[in-house]
């Protein structure tokens, strides 16, 4: 296990959402599942209590807690995309998968997990400054997904 990990808390699917972004995204794999050596308040003795996993090269952990606590916009996972295929397949991989669309190029996961699919052309342009940020950052403030060609427009005015 790595030094650092991040932990996310699911009701009770941690398998499932580890399995689902190890198909997902390229560099992320499934590690050792951990079973409840006894009962606890979210489940019992043998099921699946935490799984170890990594999604595009960062090491995560889920762990099976239980309804108590709910993911939020708090914490995101940001994939950066080349272009406009991969920005859709990302995109459609979560959202027709039981998720939903958000704003501005973020989308949840059908476990609650914030995603930001964001093309390196819009972190470009923001980073440019200047005009160009503004230009790009007011067509991104209209969209639900990313629209690469849209941005790139707006880049050159």
């Amino acid at each position: 296990m790595a030094k650092n990990t991040v932990c996310l808390w699911y009701d009770r699917d941690a398998e499932a959402a580890a399995r689902f972004y190890a198909e997902t995204f390229p560099n992320s794999a499934i590690g050792s599942v951990h079973r409840a050596p006894g009962d606890y308040p979210a489940g019992k003795a043998g099921d699946v209590l935490t799984v170890e996993f990594s999604v595009a090269g960062i090491p995560c952990i889920g762990l099976n807690g239980g309804p108590a606590f709910r993911q939020s916009e708090a914490f995101s996972f940001q994939i950066a995309t080349d272009d406009q295929d991969e920005t859709d397949r990302y995109w459609n991989a979560i959202v027709q998968n039981g998720g939903q669309e958000s704003a501005c190029g973020w989308c949840k996961d059908r476990w609650g997990i914030s995603w930001q699919i964001t093309p390196r052309t819009l972190t470009e342009a923001l980073a440019a400054g200047g005009d160009e940020a503004r230009r790009a950052f007011s067509a991104m403030m209209e969209m639900t997904k990313i629209d690469v060609a849209a941005i790139e427009a707006a880049r050159r005015g």
